[in-house]
């Protein structure tokens, strides 16, 4: 999703583009100059994603080499978490807490090299798919227990996909609600559970849940992985009151939660390791404080002392003070390869020749840019729009931006001027911030040189996206990032490519209308055959890179820090944060 609405920019708004957020090292050059900055960390670090069998959905989750069970975590937080109902999670920051608390049908199991295998997590196995993936089947396992001991069923599990709909869920995602009624106002055919109707598109029969999809789906078992789409029991839903204290199936329960200030959470005796592949939750507790600056956590982590050593941050470490967490405490830093992908959107109805636009890439100054965000700690140069943590993805260079990421703005002229051309004018957005001021003066100075009239318009961060998501907005080139919401390529390409998103306030930023696209993305969507169907989403970003709409930036990089007494402390590559459930406290 664009870091707006969910996994980036969790608490800093666009900020994080600016700089103020930056992340983890990266094994290019730092000086970003054009003799670094090739990808050979994002290619070490491209996840692999392959579909479990019921064997692999099996608990226990293997254990951790030297892993023990007992003792008390601290998380330092700036801010508390914004929704703990499932159904109101998107953010990737609640997705982190709330993983530990609620399971959903599937998940991830995630190994120790970063590779990771989608399981069967309520479910027996990944679900059974029919009619082309119009048609999909889970049933749950046995032992499966609520915080009160009460069996989870196949009622919760509906419940929790029905309530959706409710009129007070506007904060989750909204995918399977549109598939299970065939319209995106899909709260005009089915308006929630409390009612006491039914969906008709979900059926049950005795632990098996089916859902009739409006649409083939083959990539459906990757969606119900989604917290939004988790179960809530039928006997405690408390509607709007549910996101105070929502009821566990997972390994931990919350004890108390004292809104902006702290929240415990504690061991849930009824959950069952034998049933959970994915979890090992070694603690007994975990202690959330709010409302702790970032850079006073990480100062706390660096002088790790008392609970501190026990502590995680819950931020990334800021530019300030990477190079003395690297000094000081580089065996206590734990990174990684964001989901998330920083780009720069070309506007096309403006700018609608396509020489144009490949002069402004040729001429863009990447490897400067990201110079002025931090250098190497911003991210591996990125070549395209998918993410390496997406399942399929294929290494490309269709600009020769890794053999070149400074720009060459002499290349860029001959473009114009061979185009007739020269002189065109380009208006580049920016967001009004010191760091954003520098970029401004390097973009204007490549564009420039390349033969561009060039005018550059300021906007305020937080009317950053209300104002480049116009279609009728008066700037040729802005910044957006996008981080998958599932780990197959559906969820990069069709919010950003499709020319059905093209709307105020839609998702294709670019306002790319190409049918060529539109008709690759149909395919790779009806692919029944994942493997195959990676492979098309993988040629698809080689396509929509060549189509101009956007320039590559970076593949965005996470870094933090954590105290002395806490081991296996690693980075989830689906919500870039903390795996409560693979840590441990030592002796």
């Amino acid at each position: 999703m664009s870091f707006s609405r969910r996994n980036f920019l969790i608490a800093t708004g666009v900020a994080a583009a600016a700089g103020s957020v930056l992340t983890a090292c990266s094994s290019g050059d730092s000086s970003g100059g054009s003799s670094g900055g090739k990808q050979e960390a994002a290619k070490a670090q491209t996840t692999t994603v392959k579909i479990g069998t019921a064997e692999d959905s099996k608990g226990p989750a293997p254990e951790v080499s030297g892993a023990k069970k007992g003792g008390k975590v601290y998380l330092l937080n700036d801010d508390d978490f914004s929704h703990l109902d499932p159904q109101r999670v998107y953010y990737a920051w609640n997705s982190l807490a709330v993983i530990v608390i609620n399971r959903a049908l599937t998940g991830y199991k995630i190994a120790d090299d970063g590779s990771q295998t989608l399981v069967g997590d309520l479910a027996t196995d990944t679900g059974t798919m029919k009619d082309g993936g119009k048609t999909w089947s889970f049933t749950l396992k046995d032992g499966v227990k609520w915080e009160d001991g009460s069996d989870v069923t196949v009622d919760d599990v509906r419940h929790g996909f029905e309530r959706a709909f409710a009129s007070y869920i506007t904060e989750g995602a909204m995918y399977v609600q549109s598939w299970l009624t065939g319209s995106t106002d899909y709260r005009k055919s089915y308006s929630g559970p409390y009612s006491g109707k039914h969906l008709k598109s979900i059926t049950t029969s005795g632990k098996t849940i089916t859902f009739h999809l409006s649409e083939a789906r083959p990539d459906f078992n990757y969606v119900v992985a989604m917290q939004t789409y988790a179960p809530t029991p039928v006997k405690h839903d408390t509607k709007q009151n549910y996101d105070k204290k929502p009821f566990s199936n997972g390994p931990y329960k919350v004890k108390s939660h004292d809104t902006d200030k702290s929240m415990v959470l504690v061991r849930n005796e009824h959950w069952d390791a034998s049933t959970d592949p994915i979890r090992n939750a070694y603690p007994d507790e975990f202690d959330f404080s709010f409302g702790i600056e970032q850079l006073t956590a990480i100062d706390r982590l660096l002088a790790d002392s008392g609970n501190d050593q026990y502590a995680v941050s819950w931020r990334t470490i800021p530019q300030e003070r990477v190079q003395k967490a690297q000094t000081d405490a580089k065996d206590r830093i734990f990174q990684g390869l964001s989901s998330g992908v920083s780009l720069y959107w070309i506007n096309t109805t403006r700018i609608t020749d396509k020489d144009v636009r490949e002069a402004i890439i040729k001429a863009w100054p990447t490897a400067a840019i990201r110079q002025l965000q931090g250098g190497s700690v911003r991210g591996d140069y990125a070549t395209g729009v998918m993410s390496p943590l997406v399942a399929g993805y294929k290494s490309q260079d269709v600009w020769g931006k890794l053999k070149n990421p400074a720009g060459d703005p002499a290349a860029a002229k001959k473009i114009l001027e061979k185009a007739g051309k020269t002189g065109a004018k380009v208006v580049y957005a920016y967001q009004q911030d010191p760091t954003q001021a520098k970029i401004k003066v390097v973009v204007e100075n490549a564009l420039k040189a390349a033969g561009f009239d060039v005018v550059s318009k300021g906007i305020d961060s937080t009317t950053w996206y209300d104002q480049t998501g116009k279609i009728a907005n008066p700037y040729d080139i802005y910044w957006g990032g996008w981080s998958s919401d599932w780990p197959t390529g559906y969820s990069v390409f069709q919010p950003l490519f499709d020319s059905k998103a093209i709307a105020d306030g839609g998702s294709n930023y670019s306002h790319l209308k190409d049918p060529a696209v539109d008709a690759a993305i149909k395919a790779a969507t009806a692919e029944t055959d994942n493997d195959k169907a990676n492979a098309m989403w993988a040629a698809l970003d080689k396509q929509v890179t060549e189509t101009g709409a956007f320039i590559p930036d970076v593949y965005m990089r996470r870094l933090y820090l954590h105290g002395s007494k806490l081991g296996n402390v690693k980075m989830d590559p689906n919500f870039d944060g903390c795996m409560l459930y693979k840590l441990y406290v030592k002796a």
